[in-house]
């Protein structure tokens, strides 16, 4: 049997993570959970397990990696266009001042 085509890594996880790309209506088995894709997910990018309400916790690892920014559909793609992050990038902090007081 190959690889699954997604991954969840906690019980309390509401996303799993595609390890191929997943096209609009696909079925998937994630444990007991059958679900279909209902958009294209590209590999490495999350598909919501279940309906998520807007403010809501994305959850990955076992621990909320941000909000949802809208209502997300169960077994739609969850990436950067619905979804606030709840950890800083660290590479957007300002850059350091290049002007010199003469």
């Amino acid at each position: 049997m190959g690889q699954p085509p997604v991954i969840v890594i906690s019980d309390r996880d509401n996303v799993a993570t595609a390890l191929e790309p997943l096209e609009c209506g696909r079925h998937l088995r994630v444990g007991d959970l059958d679900l279909v894709v209902v958009e294209p997910i590209p590999r490495g990018h999350k598909v919501a397990l279940c309906a998520i309400e807007a403010g809501e916790a994305i959850t990955k690892y076992g621990s909320a990696i941000g909000t949802a920014s809208a209502a997300i559909a169960a077994g739609a793609h969850v990436h950067v266009h619905n979804v606030a992050s709840g950890r800083g990038r660290g590479d957007l902090a300002a850059a350091p001042s290049l002007s010199r007081e003469e």
